[in-house]
């Protein structure tokens, strides 16, 4: 399997790498800071720089489910490289930040609303979740109060994790009710934003919710009987 390192260290912008392999999906790595898309959150773009100072554009990130490894997607006609060259990876950080940004938000978002996520797509500037919750009306302007309140507080975040065990034993804990959360190799990455928000997630987020900045709470939809769609902007 690749090497996540944006698993340990979020904030990893450029690392070293050897090309594990080149398909017509794209290029394998040995290890990565390119987070692939999964669990609502898109996935890295940005560059990879070959041993001839060529730049390769990265538009996308995902799983090769088949073999664990992350694939490296590049514009069609691309020069590849081959297995065994060295490349330097560079995030684009900017949008990186923001979906981070945004993805942290989203946590404490779910931390307001009492009730199973149905769904949720993480955006640079725009973000949203859809909890399943009937015949209830949310009031826009105190979850967007709160959520400011939460983000001013600076909560720290934690990342730890669970066994597949205690996450069976803890089913609450797992929000999404459309997605679980990866398990089957003996333990469940976790994530807390101080006591506000505790749950399994695998995605990157801000060392602190001070980072997040201003939010603005956009549309509240109802998407069904069952289903309330909240959209989240940044302000900044």
């Amino acid at each position: 399997m690749s090497k996540e390192l944006f698993r340990d260290d979020a904030y990893a912008k450029c690392c070293e790498a050897t090309v594990t392999a080149v398909t017509e999906a794209g290029i394998e790595l040995d290890q990565t800071v390119f987070y692939p898309t999964g669990g609502g959150q898109p996935g890295d773009q940005g560059i990879l720089t070959l041993p001839d100072r060529t730049d390769l554009t990265v538009t996308d990130t995902r799983n090769n489910k088949a073999n664990g490894h992350i694939v490296h997607v590049v514009a069609d006609g691309a020069v590849m490289p081959t297995v065994g060259d060295r490349v330097t990876c560079t995030l684009d950080w900017d949008r990186r930040y923001r979906l981070m940004r945004m993805h942290s938000a989203l946590h404490l978002l779910c931390s307001l609303i009492d009730g199973g996520v149905t769904g949720g797509q993480i955006g640079a500037d725009k973000s949203r979740l859809d909890f399943d919750l009937e015949n209830t009306a949310l009031d826009k302007e105190a979850i967007h109060q709160a959520l400011n309140k939460l983000v001013d507080e600076d909560h720290a975040l934690t990342v730890s994790s669970i066994t597949d065990d205690e996450l069976a034993a803890n089913p609450d804990l797992v929000r999404t009710m459309s997605v679980r959360p990866p398990s089957g190799v003996g333990r469940v990455r976790t994530v807390a934003f101080g006591d506000v928000d505790y749950q399994p997630c695998g995605g990157t987020h801000v060392n602190k919710t001070s980072e997040i900045g201003r939010l603005r709470v956009g549309k509240i939809e109802n998407k069904g009987k069952h289903n309330r769609r909240v959209n989240v902007h940044l302000e900044g």
